[in-house]
């Protein structure tokens, strides 16, 4: 089986890309294959342009047949090839980083992450279709202090139930927060824990056994 994995940091050279790295391993580990989409090393352009706002609101009423940008039709390919998506992310003010919601905002279009069954409304690409996905947030403050603010349970929320539901085409959807990497006092503990769920993440993601649900 494939994963598509969505990567959103400025660096690799960071702890969330040592979970990502963690992630892909546990992914081969059970066999399975993947792909990378760095967002920040592609240069994925976040910002929603003035054509595809108009496209989305159906400004001139010609939306099934208005073009989608070459960007936005790779990372549709990349995905039509995935059994699975998992995104990598840290927790920045309460949410993802704003390229990884840039992300969402110019993928999830409709017609394909969501529609409005008008009838004369036939879109030329199929419809998001996957059976699961996983995100993995590490996260500087401790699982506590998450929990506390309404922040872990905010996002979850988010992700599981809107933007990596059953009605975008996502089947079974896990966020799993990987707290305290900036504990000053259990940081290493936080971050060598965090790293062995990335990584048994990875091998159970793809799995028939997965299905956990959100978490």
């Amino acid at each position: 089986m494939h994963a598509y994995v969505v990567f959103a940091h400025p660096t690799r050279r960071s702890f969330t890309g040592a979970v990502l790295d963690a992630l892909c391993r546990g992914i081969e580990e059970a066999g399975h294959t993947f792909e990378i989409g760095d967002l920040y090393a592609m240069g994925f352009n976040s910002d929603l342009s003035l054509a595809e706002y108009e496209r989305e609101t159906n400004v001139h009423g010609n939306r099934a047949h208005s073009p989608l940008p070459a960007d936005v039709r790779a990372e549709h390919e990349k995905i039509s090839r995935a059994d699975g998506l998992a995104f990598v992310f840290p927790v920045w003010w309460s949410d993802c980083p704003a390229k990884m919601k840039g992300w969402f905002d110019r993928v999830w279009v409709c017609g394909y992450a969501y529609d409005y069954g008008l009838p004369n409304e036939t879109f030329p690409y199929p419809p998001l279709s996957v059976a699961r996905a996983l995100v993995l947030c590490p996260g500087g403050n401790t699982g506590d202090a998450l929990h506390q603010s309404g922040v872990a349970e905010g996002m979850r929320r988010i992700f599981a139930n809107d933007r990596l539901q059953p009605g975008v085409g996502v089947d079974q959807c896990e966020f799993v927060l990987l707290p305290g990497t900036e504990d000053p006092q259990r940081a290493a503990q936080s971050r060598t824990r965090n790293l062995a769920t990335a990584r048994r993440a990875g091998r159970d993601f793809l799995t028939a056994e997965a299905g956990r649900g959100s978490g």
